[in-house]
């Protein structure tokens, strides 16, 4: 760390922000009006940190957005027919497990109502996020079944009466975005969830009223968007000028929640107005220098959480605080930069590891064996996998086109009835290949998911063993 950020640590104590910004108003902020006394350059800085911390879920979801709805319209879904492979960047942490069928939502205009079919049984979970990157519902198997339903997702001012048989989700803002996924069990059964995603259908509530269950077509709509950059990158790229004039122009339709009162103060006191543009060039140099190094110390101090070690003697960090954050906007910024779209922990739980049994971290020059005891495969009601990603958390490149491995796959037991995973970049001896995942030739990290997770793994009862290093 410089000179300066560890300057803006010690003052403002950034570490503790990103664990939990503060949750009860300024009342000394408040009671002072900017007007009257504009915040000093360390304070300007110390604002622009919190700012950016809280902001950052939100500007990520619009680039996000930008990008890919230049390829799938608004209100459209967009559905992948196969597993993403080490050329996908769209999102951070993709999985290998289930196949797509996302949608971006603009409820604006009215309501969208979303028909699901009857899965068979089929694990299938359709959780929406709002703006802001909380999951505010989850049709699925876990929660409403798999028989056919219809549901109606509202804006948060929308006002009327729905058609039989369709259930109301009203979402907080009018930007949401829909990350359905289905069960699939390797390409072989590919054909079986491509029927299914056909039957998931996104229709304007007029013409639901009308008696239309068909998808209205649409063609993305024409605008230079950089669909090559991971938005993340984009983001990270952004000068504070950029950056919170994007949030600013976010604010209107997105608007904070009741419990962000302090934040909103925080907001004012900044001099960040909603729908208007951030001008750092009106600023004094020195605050305008304050404002950039604040929102950079940020983007730093969300980088290093994310990727710091597991405290813990197995190694792995499991967050059970996911998909529904408070005011607790430190984490919420973490799980934007490094799983966007996180689902709810009743949904799926996400335990990361980036260091070995020793607290060395993860490197392709070594071998690594994961090893379950007989019983002790991970619980879950759904199924579980471990994934492989890069240190830019996208999927590594290998030879047999594997990025993730487990429950689905024929994996070879033991004698004794337990399991191995191998992790390494050479191929290992034959025998073993069933239960290789692959790993780069440099640093890496594993994310273990289990789906509709047992209340072993939920209240922490269970956790994954320590990988270990073997030579």
């Amino acid at each position: 760390m410089n000179s300066s950020l560890r300057k803006l640590a010690g003052a403002l104590a950034l570490a503790a922000l990103l664990s939990a910004c503060t949750s009860t108003p300024d009342r000394s902020a408040a009671a002072v009006p900017a007007a009257e006394q504009p915040p000093s350059d360390q304070a300007m800085k110390t604002l622009s940190a919190e700012v950016f911390t809280y902001g950052y879920p939100l500007v990520l979801m619009d680039v996000s957005r930008e990008v890919m709805t230049a390829k799938v319209p608004v209100n459209t879904f967009g559905h992948k027919r196969s597993f993403p492979d080490a050329t996908f960047k769209d999102v951070v942490s993709p999985n290998a497990d289930t196949l797509y069928s996302s949608a971006w939502l603009d409820l604006s205009n009215e309501p969208m109502v979303l028909s699901v079919p009857d899965t068979g049984g089929r694990y299938y979970l359709m959780p929406i996020l709002d703006a802001w990157t909380n999951v505010f519902a989850s049709p699925g198997k876990r929660t409403t079944g798999t028989k056919r339903g219809a549901f109606a997702i509202v804006g948060p001012d929308w006002q009327g009466q729905l058609p039989k048989g369709v259930k109301e989700i009203r979402s907080p803002t009018n930007m949401a975005w829909l990350i359905g996924r289905i069960q699939t069990n390797g390409k072989q059964d590919y054909a079986a969830v491509h029927h299914l995603q056909d039957q998931f259908r996104l229709v304007p509530l007029s013409a639901w009223r009308k008696g239309s269950r068909a998808a209205p077509q649409s063609v993305p709509r024409a605008k230079l968007i950089d669909t090559e950059t991971p938005p993340a990158e984009q983001v990270a790229a952004m000068d504070a000028q950029a950056f919170f004039s994007r949030l600013a122009s976010l604010l209107q339709a997105n608007p904070p929640a009741p419990e962000d009162a302090a934040m909103v103060e925080k907001m004012q006191r900044m001099g960040l107005k909603a729908g208007q543009p951030f001008k750092t060039t009106v600023l004094e140099p020195s605050t305008a220098r304050a404002v950039q190094e604040g929102a950079s110390a940020a983007l730093a101090m969300i980088k290093a959480a994310g990727r710091q070690s597991a405290a813990g003697h197995t190694g792995w960090r499991v967050q059970r605080e996911i998909g529904v954050y408070g005011t607790d906007y430190g984490r919420r910024a973490v799980v934007a930069m490094f799983g966007l779209g996180a689902n709810l922990p009743q949904d799926s739980l996400y335990p990361t590891a980036r260091a070995d049994a020793t607290g060395r971290p993860f490197d392709g020059g070594s071998r690594y064996v994961l090893h379950f005891d007989k019983g002790q495969l991970p619980p879950a009601k759904a199924f579980w996998s471990l994934t492989m990603y890069n240190d830019k958390q996208a999927f590594v490149s290998n030879p047999i086109q594997r990025y993730a491995i487990g429950s689905r796959d024929h994996l070879r037991f033991n004698r004794d009835g337990s399991l191995d995973i191998y992790i390494q970049y050479e191929r290992p001896e034959e025998r073993k290949v069933s239960n290789w995942l692959p790993a780069p030739p440099d640093a890496f990290n594993l994310m273990l998911r289990a789906y509709w997770p047992d209340q072993a793994l939920l209240n922490g009862n269970w956790m994954p063993p320590a990988v270990q290093r073997v030579n």
